[in-house]
């Protein structure tokens, strides 16, 4: 029920503007998000690459609703795939894309050559894309326009979100060799018809598709913050003879920096997912959603500093 009510008020323009001009805001989203511009991308990914760590930047916008937003759109992933190749930060940073956000929901032709040029941007700068998932009514064209990248840009990754209840089906389909698949829980609001909603529910179904991924021939990159998801992670590589270097953990910037450390250590590619821009409303909402430690830590935020 509370992550309904949360995802609820990431709808809320009333409760947007409430956040975003609540004095303790910035602090609280600084845990999150890298900032609002290049400069603090790039700054951040410096960072966190010098202590190991792989990156996936997401330039913050989803649900563009002109050419003109998605044009935008596109040529700030152009300027930061141009910026990591002159710093040096390729391959350990890639970038991940929203279709919605060059164009999806109005033309997905337009929404397709955006995404080409970004995946062409970053194979001339050395590092890769992933198309990031989002709601269920966008699944079959975000899926369907990936595997057009993919035929001449292989590498370009995949989402799939466990609570769905296709996502099984799906995994087998994109489980083929050269595959770079991110296996997440999910975390929009989606109904029953189409998605597990207990918990229990949705973890079983992870652990399945994790399965069907880590028997496969691609890469597995395993999304979770869940101390349980990591450990049967493990385990199954084991179980599959898998390498350390033949999947990758990812957690997002700001969640449980110790076990990114400590995964690290042990020999495993440990990847964050890294936001950055000014629309970060909605990608922080999700977040409190998706774990109610994040909601305690921002409340208290507020009541300390209100």
């Amino acid at each position: 029920m509370l992550r309904s009510v949360i995802l609820a008020a990431a709808r809320s323009d009333r409760v947007e503007r409430l956040v975003e001009t609540a004095p303790v805001s910035r602090d609280v989203v600084r845990r999150y998000v890298a900032g609002a511009a290049l400069d603090d991308a790039l700054h951040t990914s410096r960072e966190l690459v010098s202590s190991g760590l792989a990156v996936s930047l997401d330039y913050l916008g989803e649900d563009t609703t002109s050419p003109e937003q998605a044009t935008t759109t596109k040529q700030a992933y152009l300027d930061l795939l141009g910026a990591l190749s002159a710093e040096g930060l390729c391959p350990p940073v890639e970038v991940s894309i929203k279709l919605s956000a060059l164009g999806q929901l109005f033309d997905e032709k337009l929404a397709y050559q955006h995404a080409r040029e970004i995946c062409q941007a970053a194979t001339n700068a050395g590092t890769t894309v992933t198309v990031d998932m989002e709601d269920h009514t966008t699944t079959d064209s975000t899926l369907e326009l990936l595997m057009q990248l993919r035929k001449d840009f292989p590498d370009t990754g995949a989402v799939l979100q466990a609570y769905l209840r296709r996502t099984e089906a799906d995994c087998r389909e994109l489980a083929g060799a050269g595959s770079r698949v991110r296996l997440c829980k999910g975390a929009y609001d989606e109904p029953e018809s189409v998605a597990f909603q207990a918990k229990l529910d949705v973890d079983r179904s992870y652990v399945r598709c994790l399965n069907i991924l880590m028997a496969g021939e691609g890469r597995p990159m395993v999304a979770t913050h869940d101390p349980r998801m990591v450990a049967i992670a493990e385990d199954r590589a084991k179980w599959f003879d898998r390498s350390p270097d033949s999947f990758e953990f990812q957690m997002l910037y700001g969640i449980r920096p110790d076990e990114q450390r400590r995964l690290i250590a042990d020999g495993y590619t440990m990847r964050v997912y890294l936001p950055y821009g000014v629309q970060w409303y909605g990608y922080l909402m999700r977040r409190l959603a998706e774990r109610p430690a994040n909601l305690a830590f921002f409340l208290r935020s507020l009541g300390s500093r209100g």
